[in-house]
């Protein structure tokens, strides 16, 4: 486990494609029962060197019904995103997390994960790589039928504050989806 961690904190596979150092940012436990994964770090967070460290992540942790202390307790939660370093600026925002870290880095991490009893897939990039075909047209239409994905994957949007008209228009995600994952967290949180 400390191997892989050397080894990913020292990863420059990706450098040429950055205007900036590479900052690998996951934290994982071999312990863990739930893992996040979500797109790639932000500004922010490359910055602190701290996930989901940022509005996003406060969005993320008022889902999950869980305080900063919970979430950040690798012991019950691991963070692995799709995309371990700060990908840069694009023309509407960050651009997409890189592809070259999930099929280099998360085989090897799962293999370390033995206790995990719930995997949330944050966002298109994330159930785009795990759910392929069986993911539906659109991710609203994914998120709505949450519960197909289950128990192996809960599917969620990116918590981004950009992301607030998508939660206006789709009231069903705060009255239906939230309270089944704050659920959730919440058996298996208190059972660890």
């Amino acid at each position: 486990m400390k191997n892989l961690k050397e080894h990913i904190n020292q990863c420059t596979t990706c450098a040429p494609f950055f205007k900036h150092q590479p900052r690998p940012v996951c934290t994982f436990h071999s312990n863990s029962k739930i893992v996040i994964i979500g797109q790639a770090p932000g500004t922010k967070v490359h910055l602190s060197g701290i996930p989901w460290n940022d509005k996003s992540g406060e969005n993320l942790r008022n889902w999950m019904g869980i305080d900063s202390e919970t979430f950040y307790n690798e012991k019950l939660i691991s963070i692995v995103p799709m995309g371990f370093c700060y990908p840069g600026k694009g023309k509407t925002g960050d651009l997409p997390p890189r592809k070259e870290c999930a099929p280099k880095w998360h085989p090897e991490i799962f293999k370390q994960l033995k206790n995990v009893e719930l995997v949330l897939l944050v966002g298109k990039y994330a159930q785009d790589y795990y759910l392929k075909e069986t993911k539906k047209r659109t991710l609203t239409e994914t998120v709505l039928n949450y519960k197909e994905y289950m128990p192996n994957y809960f599917v969620l949007p990116h918590p981004s504050p950009r992301n607030n008209i998508w939660m206006k228009k789709n009231e069903w995600f705060k009255y239906e989806v939230i309270p089944s994952l704050q659920e959730i967290i919440k058996r298996i949180s208190h059972n660890n």
